[in-house]
C-alpha cells in the first residue's frame, strides 16, 4: 500500500510542477518515509478523491505542505454538515458526520479562507462545488459556518448555518510534514 501511494503521489507530483516549482520529488519522498502518520493522512485523502498534491515548502523547517488538488470537492467528503455542534443539532435529516470530525479523523485541517484562495492560485478548483473552510469563532458562535467555490472566474467565500449539509459541498485538507 505504502509503495502504490508513493506511486500515485509522485505520479501526480511529476504531471503538477507548476504547484511545487523548485520541489525535487526525492526530498519529499524522503521526508514522507520518515513521517509515517502522514502516509496514512495522505492514504485518506486519496482514498476520498481528493487528490492530495504539494503545494508548498518552508525553508525553515524543511516541511512540506499537501492539500487535497481534485477539481472538485473530494467526492468521498460531501454532504457532511460543519461541526459534531452542528451534526448533534439537527433533529431530522441528519447527515452522516461533520467535517471538522472527518478531518480530524484523517489526520488533517480544514483549509483556512487564505489557504483556499492561495490554492485557487495554483488552478482552478470547485467550479461545481463547493468547500467548508476553517471559520471564525465568531461566526460559529453565531451558528454560522464558512465555504468557498470558484464561479465566474472569482473565489467566494460564504456562509451558510453550521448544521446545513449539501450533495456538492464537502471540505479540502491541508497536511503539513
Amino acid at each position: 500500500m505504502k509503495a502504490e501511494l508513493l506511486s500515485i503521489l509522485q505520479a501526480r507530483f511529476e504531471k503538477n510542477m507548476q504547484r511545487h516549482k523548485g520541489t525535487a520529488w526525492p526530498d519529499v519522498q524522503a521526508r514522507l518515509e520518515a513521517h509515517p502518520a502522514a502516509l496514512k493522512s495522505l492514504q485518506a485523502m486519496e482514498d476520498t478523491g481528493g487528490e492530495p498534491d504539494v503545494i508548498g515548502y518552508d525553508e525553515a523547517t524543511g516541511r512540506y505542505a499537501f492539500c487535497d488538488c481534485s477539481a472538485e470537492s473530494p467526492s468521498g467528503r460531501r454532504s457532511l454538515c460543519f461541526d459534531r455542534e452542528a451534526l448533534e443539532s439537527r433533529k431530522e435529516n441528519r447527515p452522516e458526520g461533520s467535517a471538522i470530525d472527518a478531518a480530524a479523523a484523517m489526520g488533517v485541517e480544514l483549509l483556512t479562507d487564505e489557504q483556499y484562495r492561495a490554492l485557487q492560485q495554483l488552478g482552478e478548483f470547485d467550479s461545481k462545488t463547493s468547500s467548508w473552510i476553517r471559520t471564525p469563532d465568531d461566526v460559529r458562535s453565531l451558528g454560522g459556518a464558512l465555504f468557498c467555490d470558484r464561479r465566474y472566474g472569482r473565489v467566494f467565500v460564504y456562509h451558510n448555518g453550521a448544521q446545513s449539509y449539501y450533495a456538492a459541498r464537502g471540505f479540502r485538507g491541508t497536511l503539513v510534514v
